[in-house]
């Protein structure tokens, strides 16, 4: 998948852990769980939402886009 996600570096960044955000923003320590594992295919923006207000972030701090299709170099 082109879409990779930060939430981990994020955290640690923030020093809070899985049990407290998840407290925070209202989703299950699981749920929470396999978004910082990356081990999702989507994400809902009202959760998206809440976890970066709990972390004080912007969304690109957690998601990141990555190309999967190897860059062609033109001369």
């Amino acid at each position: 998948m082109a879409i990779i996600l930060r939430l981990d570096r994020v955290m640690a960044d923030r020093k809070i852990s899985l049990n407290e955000l998840s407290e925070r923003v209202g989703i299950s320590n699981v749920n929470l769980s396999k978004l910082k594992t990356g081990k999702v295919s989507a994400i809902r923006f009202s959760t998206l939402d809440a976890i970066c207000r709990e972390l004080n972030c912007q969304p690109g701090d957690i998601l990141e886009y990555s190309s999967d299709e190897p860059e062609v170099i033109t001369e």
